[in-house]
């Protein structure tokens, strides 16, 4: 099944975002630490133009500090943009921006009406609005593993002179990378009704039985013998989620408790995509 998401509040989002775009200095662009090419948006390369991009590497702490590394590193090296790193427990990344959107106003200083204004962008659920919470020391917005909760504008300010826009998540019309788009699926930045969820769990046990054995093992207790995507979701389905009420396994809660524990960290710190060399 070819996934497929991209609601109509979305579009009306697009044209806002546009808009928006005109009036800040810089895009704070946020991704999913775990693969930040599957969660860039390729629009956002379209729309921000040569507006300086600064990229959130957010969840950092669900991802594996090396790669994370290697993806910061590669990024600082792309035109006009630089990389940060957030953890959940990191208090500095405030303090970082702030001296990111500084160099970048003196790189405009021709420019003195220039307004101290950063916009947050980025797909459904990758740490926007944590990151928003964050950067305000209080909780302003809605947060949680359910794509697109966040459906209108909010403003903060960082201190005297800046403040920041955070813009609800978009998605971009055609998925065309399917596997990208499974990724997206597996994280849960694509709503779960755009795509059949055994799929997504038959997807992720291939993947974590050829990368992450040693995770899934330490997590589910699981037998050596175990070794396919169908004899993964069956024991789990035995172990924890249960049978359905004529006594069979029931794949499609197996998938949601592997997909959860995905999610949520419970496997440890995963790392779905390598930086480029």
């Amino acid at each position: 099944m070819s996934i497929s998401w991209y609601p109509g509040h979305m579009h009306k989002n697009r044209k806002a975002l546009v808009k928006l775009l005109r009036e800040v200095i810089a895009v704070i662009e946020v991704l999913d630490a775990r693969a930040p090419n599957a969660t860039a948006n390729p629009m956002l390369a379209e729309v921000c133009g040569n507006k300086p991009r600064i990229k959130v590497l957010c969840k950092a702490d669900l991802a594996n500090p090396q790669a994370t590394a290697k993806w910061q590193e590669y990024l600082n090296t792309q035109p006009n943009m630089t990389c940060l790193i957030s953890e959940f427990e990191n208090s500095k990344i405030k303090g970082e921006l702030l001296q990111e959107a500084r160099h970048v106003i003196r790189g405009n200083n021709e420019n003195k009406e220039i307004k101290h204004e950063l916009a947050i962008i980025g797909i459904p659920n990758v740490g926007k609005s944590t990151l928003l919470n964050k950067l305000a020391n209080r909780k302003l917005a809605k947060t949680g593993n359910e794509p697109a909760l966040t459906r209108t504008q909010l403003r903060i300010n960082l201190d005297d002179i800046w403040y920041v826009i955070d813009t609800p998540g978009i998605m971009w019309p055609k998925l065309e990378d399917q596997e990208g788009a499974r990724i997206l699926a597996m994280l849960g930045s694509i709503r779960n009704t755009a795509y059949e969820v055994e799929e997504i769990g038959w997807f992720a046990s291939e993947l974590l039985l050829k990368c992450f054995r040693n995770p899934l093992a330490e997590r589910y207790k699981l037998p050596e013998d175990v070794v396919s995507p169908n004899q993964l979701l069956l024991y789990i389905a035995q172990t924890r989620s249960g049978l359905d009420k004529g006594g069979k396994p029931d794949f499609h809660k197996a998938s949601e408790v592997l997909l959860n524990d995905i999610r949520s960290g419970k496997l440890g710190p995963l790392s779905l995509e390598h930086a480029p060399d």
